[in-house]
């Protein structure tokens, strides 16, 4: 249920667009992604998929933790790390986030603080790469 810009216990979706021009600073890049997210209905677990399209040597995907226009701490993996980088063109990851998996700054937090960064446009989605280790794709989450 989406409300106030947040989402609480009984269910709800994210969604965001990657590119590289929402990075800090821009990339020059032809990559694009999607991430999709899902609330469990009792708000336990965040199920997600991160598609990409365009992207060569990706190592890792994360959440952080910062508005548009700023960089910010990790808080969950989607995907990696991976040393020597791996190509995909379509579902990089698919998988579920529980308060077991935050990290950094909401590590002992409640899944309902990340859910709340998610829907107020507090946490974004980095896709990174052998050729842009500070992220080559980025799209902030939104309701």
């Amino acid at each position: 249920m989406l409300v106030g810009g947040t989402v609480s216990a009984g269910g709800g979706s994210f969604r965001t667009h990657l590119s590289g021009d929402n990075e800090v600073p821009a990339v020059e890049t032809q990559g694009q992604g999607q991430a999709l997210f899902k609330i469990s209905e009792d708000g336990a677990s965040i199920d997600y998929k991160l598609i990409v399209a365009n992207t060569d040597d990706l190592v890792q995907a994360h959440i952080h933790l910062a508005p548009a226009g700023t960089n910010g701490s990790v808080v969950a993996f989607l995907f990696g790390p991976v040393a020597e980088g791996t190509n995909a063109d379509g579902v990089l990851a698919t998988g579920t986030i529980t308060v077991d998996d935050l990290i950094g700054p909401l590590a002992g937090e409640p899944l309902s603080e990340f859910i709340d960064a998610m829907g107020s446009g507090g946490a974004y989605v980095n896709v990174h790469t052998l050729d842009n280790p500070g992220g080559e794709i980025r799209g902030q989450i939104d309701g």
